[in-house]
């Protein structure tokens, strides 16, 4: 019986520097396929978009809200496309800066015409300040707006103390947004 013969291989053996060749290709290879990745919302690579892809910034928008001089404040944001049209929306949660207490939140949805030098405007009101609410959480999921609102079922209820806890959820459907608001059941500590 013959025992093959085979070659010397000249790197049978591996040493570090072996390790740190390979570890600093693979690393090259992950960075460039994060940059070359598809957008997950609209399958088209992220330059092709252009900037009409990006969400308003609801910094300088007109609010329809009556401060009586008093400055605008945005609380919370959240975007996300809420009408299918592949381009995302800003919701804003906006209350004026009173100086003191907590004034009622307002809840507006923000888009942008696709020029560039297009101004963010308010296409639709979600949560109408006179509602007498505050905004403790705003998200955007799946095209679903949700908030977390809290406030006061009477004017005797001290204002330390809100005492309404809803859940509201807002979807584009048929034109126009269709709102769903549910109690949320108060924790032992009352909140």
């Amino acid at each position: 019986m013959q025992t093959p013969v085979l070659p010397e291989l000249a790197h049978s053996r591996t040493r570090p520097v072996h390790w740190v060749a390979t570890a600093a290709a693979m690393a090259a290879v992950v960075a460039t396929a994060a940059l070359l990745q598809p957008d997950r919302a609209a399958g088209t690579p992220r330059a092709a978009q252009g900037p009409a892809a990006t969400a308003p910034d609801p910094a300088g928008t007109d609010f329809p809200l009556d401060c009586h001089g008093a400055p605008e404040t945005v609380t919370a944001r959240a975007q996300g496309d809420l009408d299918g049209d592949g381009r995302p929306e800003t919701v804003a949660a906006v209350r004026c800066d009173a100086g003191s207490g907590t004034p009622p939140h307002g809840i507006y949805v923000l888009t942008r015409d696709t020029t560039p030098e297009a101004r963010p405007r308010v296409v639709a009101t979600l949560l109408a300040p006179a509602r007498r609410r505050s905004v403790t959480a705003l998200a955007v999921t799946g095209g679903t707006v949700r908030a977390e609102l809290i406030g006061y079922s009477s004017p005797e209820v001290p204002r330390c103390c809100p005492d309404v806890h809803r859940r509201a959820e807002w979807r584009w459907a048929g034109g126009k947004f269709l709102e769903e608001e549910r109690t949320v059941p108060a924790t032992p500590d009352g909140v």
